[in-house]
């Protein structure tokens, strides 16, 4: 399996976890919810549809909703296949949201990583976000020598095409450590008692720990990758 259909089979069966879909909402959410997969194409998606339905992950059942009740006598088109999530898939899926190796901190990866951890346990986050983070620096690290050797032979719009994708990285850098730092704050919190966890997974923010968002100040997109 590639590292990319690896990735669409992860965020197919997590989004089935969440209900049953038919292949067209499959796509309208994979595009618009998970942005990294607004290049995929129904001749990519019903593909791995059928390889996760023979590996008994999913199943396939008759569209069962009035809308698709009526259409179909009145058409003579069969009734749309709607995608069922297995126990065996949704043990499977949660086998996945667990793992934390070093494909879950690559851009792509970890942009569909992170659309699920809602789903993930909080230790299974910090470990994913210091992964991200630590491949960041690495990356910014090789990106500052490069410049600094090349920086004489480079005209200016490349100059400054170099320092815009340092910055993209700087920025992501910056997100990740708030991320890490909420999450680290809300697990120190949510220990002491049963009362005080009950009473913190009721509030919002402190139970996702996400940092709270300033206005006009939207995260970085993890995809958005660096100019080589």
């Amino acid at each position: 399996m590639s590292r990319r259909s690896g990735i669409l089979e992860f965020a197919v069966l997590g989004l089935l976890r969440e209900s049953p879909m038919h292949g067209y909402e499959l796509r309208k959410r994979l595009n618009t919810s998970l942005g990294v997969f607004r290049a995929f194409s129904y001749g990519t998606l019903y593909p791995c549809l059928k390889t996760l339905v023979a590996n008994g992950w999913l199943i396939e059942e008759e569209g069962s909703t009035s809308e698709d009740a009526l259409a179909a006598p009145l058409t003579g088109r069969r009734a749309k296949i709607v995608y069922r999530l297995t126990a065996e898939g949704k043990e499977h899926f949660e086998d996945l949201l667990s793992q934390t190796g070093p494909d879950a901190y690559e851009d792509e990866h970890f942009a569909a990583r992170f659309a699920f951890f809602g789903q993930t346990s909080r230790d299974v986050r910090m470990r994913v976000l210091e992964g991200r983070r630590s491949r960041l620096e690495e990356r910014l690290e090789k990106m500052r020598a490069s410049l600094a050797r090349t920086r004489e032979r480079l005209d200016d719009y490349t100059l400054e095409l170099q320092r815009h994708g340092m910055e993209s990285v700087e920025r992501e850098v910056r997100w990740l450590n708030e991320l890490i730092e909420s999450e680290r704050a809300g697990r120190d919190q949510q220990r002491p008692t049963p009362e005080s966890s009950a009473q913190q997974n009721s509030t919002s923010g402190e139970s996702t720990g996400l940092p709270r968002r300033r206005d006009n100040d939207p995260p970085p997109d993890p995809s958005d990758r660096p100019a080589k």
